[in-house]
């Protein structure tokens, strides 16, 4: 996909919608200086641009009952594209895995996983890993603290 040419006013409409995406267009158009129609217009035209991907609910995890983040590192048994991608659809397919990165270096993939508590890991580690024979190994880090979490891309790049 081209990534299509933004303007100031775009990229000011970006960081109104990443600080909060039910911002109405008047609100916008008010801070950027344009009309609530042009604003509309703007972004209809990113979202079929796919730079808007999609807008979504944040949700608090302890609120939830999701108190522990864990970042796991895996190392695949073998790396051909039959077992990448037999992993990357497990990972898809399980909602605790909250990110998945496929990486360079020593393992093949990072996972940020949220779960409710140990119990609740220990489990997602039998599904995931101890029941994959083409996971190698793994390695787990338990989140002390959330120090920051979010998706905002920086745009005054």
């Amino acid at each position: 996909m081209r990534t299509p040419d933004l303007d100031q006013l775009d990229i000011a409409i970006l960081a109104c919608l990443q600080a909060d995406a039910r911002t109405i267009a008047e609100t916008i158009g008010a801070k950027v200086g344009l009309s609530a129609a042009a604003v509309q217009r703007r972004i209809k035209r990113l979202r079929e641009a796919g730079v808007i991907e999609r807008e979504v609910a944040v949700l608090s995890p302890e609120a939830l009952g999701l108190s522990m983040t864990f970042v796991v590192t895996v190392e695949m048994e073998r790396e051909n594209l039959a077992v990448l991608d037999g992993f990357r659809r497990q990972v898809l397919a399980e909602d605790a895995v909250q990110q998945c990165y496929y990486v360079t270096g020593a393992a093949d993939f990072v996972l940020i996983v949220t779960c409710p508590d140990m119990a609740g890991f220990e489990a997602f580690t039998r599904r995931m890993f101890f029941d994959n024979p083409n996971v190698r190994h793994f390695t787990t880090s338990v989140a002390m603290d959330r120090v920051k979490v979010g998706l905002g891309l920086p745009l005054d790049q």
